[in-house]
């Protein structure tokens, strides 16, 4: 079911004045009293009306155009679900407007309104946060969207991610199993959803072996290459004694991997590490890197396949995928 964008012709005959007042009021324009002008933008604001930069030709008809916007192009994960994304527009008929947002709230929220403003049928957003405040503007303006490699437990939308928890527990389990007690969790800001339930994972492993938690062990940075590095090289002056370090994904492995080595670390003998996500470059690093293998071509792939059955009006409840996991073994732990 195509979605009806809001026009000036309605927001006009709800506030009882000619199509060019309101076109003169949404544009600043002069020779309109000041209490006009703040009546129809209210009427605008109540009904989601968005500003369209191709109004002449997109007004009543889909633009077989979907917006994504990704929190890091950076990221090699993102890269890799872009791919995803990418194969399936292509089958489907579809073009992609890119927005990266460099893991900065407010670049999202801009980048929501420059896509609406295009008129994309509709989102696929990775967000920068958990904050639901964005999201729930959609749901209000009834923007077709899927968030991808998240959760909002309070909302219903739909989203598509990976089974966190389960993965947080292959890696810590496999570090135990392999005789490492004292594990270090080296991860994202636990206010995100993914990470939190990756702790889920690990405190269910060490609960399961009989080892007790310790907040001390569990170390929250940014997701980068140099926040590893240096949450390692922090770690290691504070005196804290470990074995065995789970990173909350790849690049953070990749720092801490270069901390340890030069803190004078064998890597697996004196600490082994295990990452998250499998990126393309886990395998060719010395030693290379175990890790937690995520479907993030197929993650794509299916939540642009989802925005589209929402799109077609296929489908009316919130539909929530959660992808299998897998633990990579290598050379790091």
């Amino acid at each position: 079911m195509k979605k009806k964008y809001v026009t000036i012709r309605d927001i006009a005959e709800k506030a009882g004045v000619s199509i060019n007042t309101v076109s003169r009021a949404l544009n600043n324009k002069p020779d309109i009293s000041e209490e006009t002008r703040r009546k129809i933008l209210k009427i605008a604001q109540e009904l989601g009306y968005v500003k369209n930069a191709t109004a002449s030709s997109l007004r009543s008809k889909q633009t077989n155009i979907v917006g994504v916007i990704i929190a890091d192009s950076a990221n090699p994960f993102y890269a890799e679900v872009l791919k995803g994304i990418e194969a399936a527009s292509r089958k489907y008929g579809y073009q992609i407007m890119l927005m990266n947002t460099e893991r900065i709230y407010e670049n999202e929220e801009k980048a929501i309104e420059v896509l609406l403003q295009r008129r994309v049928d509709g989102l696929l957003i990775t967000p920068v946060q958990d904050r639901s405040d964005d999201i729930k503007t959609l749901i209000e303006r009834k923007v077709p969207f899927v968030i991808v490699g998240r959760h909002f437990e309070e909302l219903e939308v739909d989203e598509i991610h990976s089974d966190e928890v389960k993965g947080g527990y292959l890696a810590t389990r496999h570090l135990i199993e392999r005789g490492r007690k004292n594990i270090i969790m080296i991860s994202g800001y636990l206010f995100k959803s993914a990470a939190y339930m990756r702790l889920e994972g690990y405190r269910k492993a060490l609960k399961e072996y009989g080892i007790p938690f310790s907040e001390k062990m569990i170390i929250e940075t940014d997701i980068d290459i140099e926040s590893g590095y240096r949450a390692m090289r922090e770690a290691i002056e504070k005196g804290l004694e470990f074995e065995a370090v789970f990173c909350y994904n790849d690049l953070l492995a990749f720092g801490v991997i270069k901390a340890l080595k030069e803190c004078g670390y064998r890597i697996p003998e004196d600490v082994a590490v295990v990452g998250y996500d499998d990126i393309v470059y886990s395998s060719f690093i010395c030693p290379s890197l175990t890790t937690v293998r995520i479907k993030k071509f197929e993650m794509g792939f299916e939540a642009f396949r989802m925005l589209l059955q929402r799109l077609k009006g296929r489908r009316k409840k919130r539909k929530r995928v959660i992808l299998d996991v897998e633990l990579v073994v290598r050379e790091s732990g």
